[in-house]
């Protein structure tokens, strides 16, 4: 990851085609946390399947993007921190105290979004005693698992979420026409920003970058892993988008119909619970907890294993340290440094709150980071930062020009209500 070339060998392209979905597994699943599922709730809930073509717009952009990634670390041979800092130190005085406020913030969020399930499965329990137990679990696998056990584990909890929440999804199948209809593009009255967000913000996180590091992780070096890159990517946000449109599908069918209407953030999950349980009984109302579990679990992981690589990749730029220094990839010195950073200062949130200042920075750098992305990409993609016959087409270069532009008046509107909130 920093300035020489790496000396071991690069792994072959694998045969059979079922062994080879795994980074892209890895960063979709990542993406979609608590607050993405309740977002795609809402959007159910207040337009019923309206904005299902919205939820599969949103699948195919982070396609789009993502394949970006992967192309540049393939094509190149580079991360993309190494990317951004060709284009000059703007890119740096941006990284860092995004890196580490977000960490700081996001890591008492994500403890806690997975603590939510487990307090509502067993009644009378304590939420901050379940987020800290989450902190231990998931430090605990990415301060000592390998990057394989890592993805092993990830495939684990997207199977469960993935069978949960679509298996209850099915019961919401006897309104075939409306969902039918709910995939011809069309913005209700107020719903410009919900369109947004399901298209362009669902999953739309840091850890879209960090799939360039999980390639590294996996040893996919050579032109000969690029389409293997390119299936991994698309079978990904595939599962992924199903498994949104499923939370969409639910939302419609039981809050849209019924004009029941449930809480922003985590909360709006655990009365979801809630009214499964009245409609379908406890049983499905502990699956769809579990799933929820799952999901945000899954975010903890990535976000504790991805973004802890992106931090030593940082370092290691700093320090000019080669590619495959071991301090840079997952059990390095650096990654658990960062690993440290994510697990134990944010408890003291959990137990103090959030200073409000800290809650604002968090906002805005959080908001700039997709625009970041999608321009940084476009700039590295068409230049000759990238080997010529990997560089964008005119097709590849529109879309993410429209992506970014969306991503753009996204972080315009999330401002907005930071500042003004």
């Amino acid at each position: 990851m920093g300035g020489q070339t790496p000396t071991r060998p690069a792994a072959a392209p694998p045969k059979k085609k079922w062994s080879i979905i795994g980074p892209g597994l890895v960063a979709a699943a990542t993406g979609v946390g608590a607050g993405d599922l309740v977002a795609t709730l809402i959007a159910g809930q207040k337009y019923g399947y309206a904005l299902l073509w919205a939820c599969i717009a949103g699948a195919f952009m982070k396609i789009v993007l993502v394949e970006g990634v992967g192309r540049y670390t393939i094509a190149t041979g580079h991360t993309m921190f190494h990317g951004w800092k060709k284009l000059g130190r703007w890119t740096s005085w941006y990284f860092v105290p995004y890196i580490i406020i977000w960490g700081f913030v996001y890591g008492a969020a994500g403890m806690s979004a997975s603590a939510m399930p487990l307090r509502a499965l067993f009644p009378g329990t304590s939420l901050e005693m379940w987020a800290v137990i989450t902190a231990l679990l998931g430090f605990g696998f990415t301060w000592l698992g390998k990057y394989q056990t890592f993805e092993k584990i990830i495939a684990v909890l997207v199977g469960i979420m993935f069978i949960t929440v679509c298996g209850i999804a099915t019961l919401s199948l006897t309104n075939l026409p409306e969902i039918a209809a709910g995939l011809v593009p069309r913005v209700p009255d107020g719903s410009f920003v919900y369109v947004l967000s399901l298209a362009g913000g669902v999953g739309g996180t840091i850890t879209l970058a960090a799939y360039g590091y999980w390639i590294v992780e996996k040893n996919w070096e050579g032109a000969g892993w690029m389409r293997v890159m390119r299936i991994d990517n698309t079978v990904a946000y595939v599962v992924t988008g199903i498994f949104v449109v499923a939370m969409l599908l639910i939302g419609a069918d039981l809050l849209y119909s019924a004009n029941i209407s449930v809480a922003s953030g985590g909360s709006g999950l655990i009365e979801l619970a809630d009214v499964l349980a009245d409609r379908y009984g406890p049983i499905t109302s502990k699956v769809f907890l579990l799933g929820f579990w799952a999901a945000a679990f899954s975010s903890v992981l990535g976000v504790w294993n991805g973004v802890s690589l992106m931090f030593a990749d940082y370092v290691g730029h700093v320090k000019q340290l080669p590619k495959d220094h071991p301090d840079i990839h997952v059990g390095g010195r650096y990654y658990r440094w960062y690993l440290i950073w994510l697990t134990f200062p944010p408890m003291l949130l959990l137990f103090l709150g959030k200073p409000t200042a800290l809650v604002i920075a968090y906002g805005v750098l959080g908001a700039l980071f997709m625009p970041f992305l999608g321009l940084t990409l476009l700039i590295l993609l068409n230049s000759h930062h990238t080997p010529k016959q990997w560089r964008n087409g005119w097709m590849v270069n529109t879309f993410m020009g429209i992506i970014s532009a969306t991503f753009v008046f996204i972080c315009a509107n999330q401002l907005w209500e930071v500042l003004t909130g």
